[in-house]
């Protein structure tokens, strides 16, 4: 991963309600949520909710996926676990042992 592109997820999570978002999206596991779940829960107006979620997916941490007239996104586990390798990957690496 290059140090450009993680740094525009972690800069698109850096934000409240983006976090927010990916967090729920990350507790709701591999089914992902509707929308309307979403909104819910955080009580996000739809055009915002739309906004932010658009951000996140831009940058590979969502998926969107319309089923019938729902709009369901998912979290990307597998950017996920690339960001946090990318943040972890020279853990203590210039540390002597």
């Amino acid at each position: 991963m290059k140090v450009e592109y993680a740094a525009e997820q972690l800069s698109e999570l850096g934000h409240t309600t983006r976090l927010g978002i990916y967090r729920t999206l990350v507790k709701a596991g591999r089914g992902g949520l509707p929308v309307s779940n979403i909104q819910k829960q955080l009580e996000v107006p739809g055009s915002t909710l739309s906004h932010h979620i658009t951000r996140l997916v831009r940058v590979g941490l969502l998926k969107q996926v319309r089923e019938g007239r729902v709009l369901r996104c998912f979290a990307q586990y597998e950017e996920l676990a690339q960001l946090i390798e990318f943040l972890s990957q020279e853990c203590c690496a210039d540390e002597e042992c």
